[in-house]
């Protein structure tokens, strides 16, 4: 559920930090050594990123969902396309699948993706920026 709250400058900006830091740490690996976890991380900076611009506009989602209705939310306010909101819905669905049933990522998904995953964060970081 997307609920209207006070923005959270401070919250935002300590979520966008950290996803920096997730960043980081992912330059330091072999990414296709471990796509699975690769994809955690990317995952999760994505969402850092995407929940520090909501907070920042301030809307909060909870609940069941959530994470759909957030990716849903920046994609229809933010001058995504279309096939961004599909890719993001899928990287969501693959990141629950790793995470309650041990689903292995084919490291193919990591390179093939990779360069997309990137232009995302980026695109989310000049958000947060302006």
């Amino acid at each position: 559920m997307i609920i209207k709250i006070q923005p959270d400058k401070q919250k935002a900006t300590s979520l966008s930090m950290m996803a920096m830091v997730t960043m980081q740490r992912l330059k330091e690996i072999d990414l296709e050594k471990y796509p699975s976890n690769t994809l955690l991380d990317y995952y999760c900076i994505i969402h850092k990123l995407m929940e520090a611009i909501a907070l920042g506009a301030g809307i909060k989602t909870s609940g069941e969902g959530a994470h759909k209705e957030l990716i849903n939310y920046i994609v229809e306010n933010y001058g995504f396309e279309e096939n961004i909101l599909v890719f993001l819905q899928q990287m969501r669905d693959y990141r629950n699948r790793i995470s309650y049933e041990g689903f292995i990522v084919n490291r193919n998904y990591i390179l093939l993706n990779n360069d997309k995953i990137l232009t995302i964060i980026n695109k989310l970081n000049k958000i947060i920026k302006t």
